[in-house]
């Protein structure tokens, strides 16, 4: 004979049907439906059947009253499973084995090496399809054994779970299970777990009051199932609908009529009921009285189902056996603490139960079958047949209906008030959640310094304020609109709120002769409407009152109560916070956005190389490091330059600033692109050291380390461009004629990291080409990633007949959101080229006879040009360049005039040595004219290239008539 482990394992292809079922065949037909469904779940959660991590939690434990219920069960099953190598393990309601019984010692070892032990997490979707996990997913007995089990290190065990309910609320406190090794295993252990999740039920059962015992046995009698073969209080019978018969109620189904169950117990006038139900059936909920044996007086709501199948609850197992309890607890509604809901002691809460539809007990039916079921066991009842829904008290009812709804409101005001750091919004949310839920108009009134962002002044009765938010249920309120001035008059409701800084209820408005005074015509108006209720309360925060609430009513006859007051109170107090909390953002905000504005460039650059577009866009989260500017150079050239620095607030923007203004000092000194970033970078590391002891002090946004910079030169003489970027997204270059490059330039590691070099490009730009400059808050955000954003900027930048402002407009209309969640710099300058009317330049061999020849030919070039008024000036400073580098430089020496917003004059040489400027002593025979070319012209410097070093000056050219 083959054990029945073997012949449910491998005879049955478990393993050859799991394989398939991971490579995604159908293996209905092989495997048991409630295994295949929990397979299909384990899948879903990404559990690796290979590879288990299970957490673990120390110290677990259950309530007391459950373990003094649970304790002699779970020891009387141990005892009795102790021959035959069966371990009882008892976990919470979230999988998590609290105590493990029994086994022998080969098992616990095997058990204790899968993690199946005190402590570990066996729900399904971390340890997989097994006795506990699938139990508490299902929420019904199971049996798993051998192949089963989604994991394969659990393959050698067979296990049954059942969960373990609380008899009047329905709640699932814990999961019971039985496991053994496979070849021990046996489907009767299913019916071992499930009576002893039912006697620890019994027990739980027996802690009740005396009251909710009656009113749970008066609702057995309902059922019309008194005669059943089990008696025990709370385990009342039913049958099961066949699997084959459909019809199962939904558990949205169920919701809906639990709710509506509710408010028809709950009402005092009403006893019938409509609930439309999915698929097109219709629910009749009847509402009667029930009475205990002792006397005790209770409502029942019976539903019926018209126009559909008969009911199967689908918490109803497969598996279940004619010996199944008939009403499947579901959960309650919340039940109202004592200090919400007042209520006579001894009063029971809500008792929820569903059942089957059955027929009732036939006089000719046989001896030991069933009440209002067939010989199989199953449900014959037609779908109208009625069962009992839900019990309760009509007083109690009443007030756990009007309790459950504000927590539900008051819950719903937690989750959408404040979820933007925007006042204008934070009030409006307010008013979201208020009407028509508890007001039919709310208004809220602030001053104008907290729309501002500033500190609220002390706020009296007269203090001028502004309509921020109105919420109304209609629009014939006549009362004040958004953005209206309002100044309330000292007699009304709102004024005595603002002084005294206490809410005032007015119930009846008609005779509140103080609030009429406000502004007679309009509020007769306002009463005409319908208007009839008020509520005003403050918006007190930090001990500041930042303005006021109004609650009307309207469509709602019955007036406000001082419920409603302590409702209205506890809104507010929850906006006032959250508009507290976005006025002082919105300082910071404002705050930051002006350094960050202080620290940017004001109006364009003086300078003809290019034509210079730019926009800076803050993040709606906070101000953020984002940088830009075009910085002239020497020669006519141009630098640009967009840096970033991570982070937000006044941090980022005061780094922001720094880094500009090392980019200026490093610009000053002529450096390279690689070697201007080599040296920001350096500084960066620096500053980061030397802000070290900021970083110890719990501050770590303090250093700069992230921050990225492209930095790009552009010569106008040559209309070549080089550029070197740091950790920065690429440039595009924007041809003539449309086309549209993404440079290929190589990217450096953020500035701070250091120890690594800084690789330039060098591009031939045609005249008219645009360089577009951006930070990574233009083409990246949450939705969409880096390629996608640069493939819509590549669209938007391929026309040639928009100019760099056009180009701005278009690309922030095209890539960003109206909120954008990073700060976006964007910079686009268009090429310009300096013809050969512009420029002229010699090449001097080294003769000291070249300078008188030097000087007569800069004369004649600036009598071509017009500017014979800079001749003389030229002249000199020419000649004393040129001669400099005849008798102290090396190498070829080149003389170049350039007319552009200056008269610019250089002469480059081979030497990498720098003259430098110092005053002569009055014996020095040299050493004075770089001294007399500092005085007679407006700027001057030197930059080094590969070859050696060019001297240049700067004089302003004369101003036209």
């Amino acid at each position: 004979m083959i054990p029945l482990s073997v012949a449910w394992d491998s005879i049955g292809g478990l393993v050859d049907a799991h394989e398939r079922f991971m490579a995604g065949a159908r293996v209905d037909s092989e495997v048991r439906s409630p295994v295949l469904a929990s397979w299909k779940r384990c899948r879903s959660a990404g559990v690796v059947p290979h590879r288990l991590v299970v957490p673990y939690a120390p110290d677990l434990t259950l309530d007391e009253r459950f373990l003094r219920a649970a304790d002699p069960v779970l020891k009387d099953l141990s005892v009795a499973l102790a021959q035959v190598g069966m371990t009882v393990a008892l976990c919470d309601a979230q999988a998590r084995m609290i105590q493990r019984l029994g086994g022998d010692r080969d098992l616990r070892e095997r058990l204790d090496e899968v993690s199946f032990a005190p402590g570990f997490d066996a729900s399904e979707h971390t340890a997989g399809t097994n006795g506990v996990g699938t139990a508490l997913a299902a929420r019904s007995p199971c049996y798993v054994v051998g192949r089963e089990h989604f994991a394969d290190c659990l393959q050698p065990f067979a296990c049954a779970g059942a969960p373990v309910r609380d008899p009047l609320s329905g709640r699932i406190e814990a999961i019971l299970d039985i496991t053994c090794l496979r070849d021990n295993g046996d489907p009767a252990m299913v019916r071992l777990v499930r009576e002893a999740a039912r006697d620890i039920e019994t027990r739980l059962l027996e802690q009740a009051t005396a009251r909710e015992r009656a009113l749970l046995a008066a609702y057995r009698r309902v059922t019309q199932d008194a005669g059943s073969a089990d008696d025990r209080l709370g385990h009342p019978r039913a049958g099961h609908g066949n699997a084959h018969d459909g019809g199962d109620l939904r558990p949205i189904d169920l919701a809906v009529l639990r709710e509506r169950a509710e408010a028809l117990i709950a009402s005092p006038n009403r006893t019938l009921d409509e609930v439309p139900l999915s698929g097109g059936r219709i629910a009749t909920l009847l509402r009667r009285q029930v009475r205990g044996a002792e006397g005790e007086t209770g409502v029942v709501v019976e539903a019926r189902l018209l126009g559909g199948p008969r009911l199967r609850h689908p918490a109803l197992d497969a598996q279940a056996t004619p010996a199944d309890t008939a009403l499947v607890t579901a959960p309650t509604m919340p039940v109202p603490s004592p200090s919400q809901v007042p209520r006579p002691a001894g009063t029971p809460p809500f008792v929820m139960r569903t059942a089957v539809p059955q027929k009732p007990a036939t006089a000719g039916a046989e001896p030991g079958s069933r009440a209002g079921t067939d010989g199989d066991g199953s449900a014959d009842g037609a779908g109208a047949d009625g069962w009992p829904l839900l019990v309760g008290e009509l007083g109690v009812g009443r007030l756990a209906v009007l309790a459950r709804r504000r927590l539900e409101l008051l819950h719903d005001a937690g989750v959408r008030i404040g979820t933007t750091l925007d006042v204008d919004r934070t009030a409006e949310e307010l008013a979201e959640v208020t009407v028509p839920r508890f007001a039919d108009f709310t208004a809220v009134d602030l001053p104008e310094c907290v729309l501002r962002g500033e500190e609220p002044e002390p706020l009296g009765g007269d203090s001028a304020l502004r309509r921020i938010a109105l919420g109304a249920a209609h629009d014939d309120s006549h009362l004040y609109g958004v953005g209206a001035p309002v100044q309330y008059v000292p007699s009304t409701p709102q004024a005595r709120c603002l002084e005294s800084g206490q809410s005032v209820l007015e119930p009846v408005l008609a005779e509140a002769g103080g609030w009429i005074a406000q502004d007679p015509p309009r509020l007769e108006r306002v009463l005409e409407a319908g208007i009839h209720s008020l509520i005003a309360v403050p918006l007190r925060a930090r001990g500041t009152t930042l303005g006021v609430v109004s609650f009307f009513r309207c469509e709602k006859p019955a007036p406000f109560e001082d419920d409603d007051l302590y409702l209205a109170q506890e809104l507010v107090g929850r906006a006032a916070i959250c508009i507290d909390n976005a006025r002082r953002y919105t300082r910071e905000h404002n705050t930051a956005l002006a350094l960050q504005r202080s620290l940017l460039p004001r109006g364009r650059s003086v300078q003809n190389a290019v034509e210079v577009a730019y926009r800076y866009l803050p993040a709606h989260a906070g101000v953020g490091g984002d940088w830009f500017d075009a910085i002239p150079l020497s020669g006519a050239r141009v630098a640009l330059v967009v840096g970033d620095v991570v982070g937000h607030g006044l941090h980022a923007a005061a780094t922001m600033g720094r880094l500009r203004t090392a980019v200026h000092n490093f610009c000053a000194l002529d450096l390279s692109p690689d070697e201007l970033l080599t040296q920001l970078d350096d500084l960066v590391g620096r500053l980061d050291r030397g802000e070290g002891w900021a970083v110890e002090h719990a501050q770590p946004d303090a250093g700069i380390v992230g921050a990225t910079c492209l930095y790009a030169v552009y010569d106008p003489v040559s209309r070549r461009c080089t550029l070197t970027r740091a950790g920065h997204p690429v440039p595009a270059v924007v041809g003539p004629g449309g086309v549209v490059d993404f440079v290929d330039l190589p990217s450096g590691p953020p500035l701070g990291l250091g120890g690594m070099p800084f690789e330039t490009v060098e591009l031939e730009l045609a005249e008219g080409s645009q360089l577009v400059l951006y930070t990574d808050g233009l083409i990246e955000d949450r939705h969409r990633d880096i390629d996608a954003g640069l493939d819509k900027l590549r669209t938007v930048l391929a026309h040639a007949d928009r100019g760099p402002e056009d180009t701005c407009e278009a690309v922030l209309d095209a890539l960003l959101p109206s909120r954008p969640s990073d700060d976006v710099a964007l910079l686009v300058a268009r090429t310009k080229a300096m013809g050969p009317e512009q420029v002229t330049q010699w090449d001097l061999p080294s003769d000291p006879a070249v300078v008188s020849r030097s000087r007569a030919t800069v004369t004649d070039q600036l009598t071509d040009w017009g500017l014979d008024e800079l001749a003389f000036t030229t002249e000199l400073v020419a000649s004393e360049l040129v001669t400099n580098a005849i008798r102290h430089a090396t190498g070829p020496v080149q003389l170049r005039l350039l007319r552009d917003r200056a008269l610019i004059c250089e002469v480059s040489d081979g030497s990498s040595t720098s003259p430098r400027l110092r005053r002569a002593r009055n014996e020095d025979e040299g050493g004075r004219g770089l001294f007399l070319v500092a005085q007679l012209t407006q700027r001057w410097g030197t930059r080094y290239t590969t070859n050696g070093k060019i001297i240049w000056t700067e004089q302003p050219l004369p101003r036209p008539l």
